[in-house]
């Protein structure tokens, strides 16, 4: 290892330990969905609107800096980055507790200025780890995106301990505990170097058609891929209950859990051995809609549990492998490009379970499903996820054919 790429590691410490703590805003809050309910009357409808407001403040970030990243100073972002996170969770844990009346709008605050910090994550995380001078430039960013899978396991393990202890009355107090870790990442980021970062590419270069034709088609292929994975991570507890009749927590700790395990350790075992990024995503798309065609088709229920937890190995690599394939192909396109990778990214996790819930209400009160229903040992709820799951098959699929257009274009230039 050289000089230069020593003097970082305290450097890539901090992304690590950032994106670690990124877990927190993302898996944390539908943990205490009930709670909130229950405790300050919220409906569920409100609670999902959470979501929304999180996912719309993400896409809102990734996309002012796609167009306007020369006109911030990066490395005070990233140091400042993590203290929001902490900032809008004490937000979030304090203001229902001292404000119960105004719980909702706690909330909401709340969700918006760590949804902020989580926005700036995706946009900052991978381009400083790119810039990091390192022999091995793919395993690193691998490696960053496999912490945020090990997060949510640390995170649903410490909530679920802390709230049997102690009771889901002292949320708050586990929500500023959790707070806490961000605070950590903000401390190595304010004593580590940072590289120098390109903030865009030329616009005006020779080959600034090529670059934005191949940039296109990395953000279409993210957008798949993040259509596959988080289609499956949104809906694995719902599917695993209503149409595979596993009781909520058993599916939550051998489905759930499971995906998030395979997910992490494919990631983790690419940034030790993986190779050939444009081979793996393609095959990875294969195995996704294979996943999910089986899903969709069987009626046998250990073949579709089979079939949930396996999507999260072939969709691990779907979102940080797209990044890594952006910058071995499309080098130093700056922080402008991660910037609409990530809206990309966003915007497919937005879209794509939305899309599933609406298949399944439209398919589970048609008349067709009523009339299969008599023909087949499934009821028209069950029909309707897996329909669901079929048209969720088209993600993948399509993405397999574009990786294939892919690998011919940047072959060819």
């Amino acid at each position: 290892m050289s000089t230069q790429a020593k003097s970082y590691n305290r450097t890539k410490l901090s992304c690590y330990f950032s994106y670690l703590s990124m877990a927190t805003p993302f898996s944390l809050p539908p943990l205490l969905f009930v709670t909130f309910r229950e405790m300050y009357g919220i409906s569920y409808t409100l609670l999902g609107t959470l979501v929304l407001i999180n996912f719309c403040t993400q896409l809102t970030i990734d996309l002012i800096f796609s167009f306007f990243s020369k006109h911030f100073n990066i490395h005070m972002t990233v140091k400042v980055m993590p203290v929001l996170t902490s900032l809008g969770l004490i937000i979030y844990a304090l203001t229902p507790s001292l404000f119960p009346q105004y719980a909702y709008l706690g909330l909401v605050v709340g969700t918006i200025i760590f949804s902020v910090a989580a926005g700036l994550s995706e946009v900052l995380l991978s381009p400083v780890i790119a810039a990091i001078p390192s022999e091995h430039p793919d395993k690193d960013m691998s490696f960053l995106h496999s912490l945020y899978a090990w997060g949510v396991l640390i995170v649903i393990v410490i909530s679920t301990v802390f709230l049997n202890i102690f009771g889901r009355e002292k949320w708050m107090y586990l929500t500023i505990f959790l707070a806490l870790f961000p605070l950590v990442a903000s401390y190595l980021f304010a004593t580590s170097p940072l590289p120098e970062m390109v903030l865009s590419h030329d616009a005006k270069s020779d080959n600034a058609q090529k670059k934005h034709l191949g940039l296109a088609l990395c953000v279409a292929c993210i957008f798949l891929g993040s259509c596959a994975e988080n289609t499956m991570s949104s809906w694995i507890s719902g599917f695993m209950e209503n149409a595979l009749h596993i009781p909520k927590t058993y599916g939550d700790i051998f489905g759930m859990a499971l995906f998030a395990i395979l997910l992490g350790l494919t990631r983790t075992w690419y940034a030790k051995h993986g190779r050939n990024i444009m081979n793996f995503l393609l095959w990875s798309m294969i195995g996704a809609a294979l996943c999910y065609l089986v899903i969709g088709l069987s009626d046998n229920m250990i073949l579709s549990f089979m079939g949930c937890v396996l999507t999260g190995c072939f969709t691990s690599m779907l979102w940080p492998g797209t990044l890594i394939l952006m910058e071995e192909k499309l080098p130093n396109m700056g922080v402008a490009a991660y910037a609409l990778m990530a809206a990309g990214g966003d915007f497919g996790a937005s879209v794509a379970p939305q899309l599933m819930g609406i298949v399944v209400d439209k398919v589970s009160i048609s008349s067709w499903a009523e009339k299969l229903s008599m023909t087949v040992s499934l009821t028209p709820e069950q029909i309707g996820m897996k329909t669901g799951m079929l048209v969720a098959a088209v993600f993948p699929l399509v993405g397999t054919v574009l990786l294939v257009g892919m690998k011919k274009y940047f072959e060819k230039k």
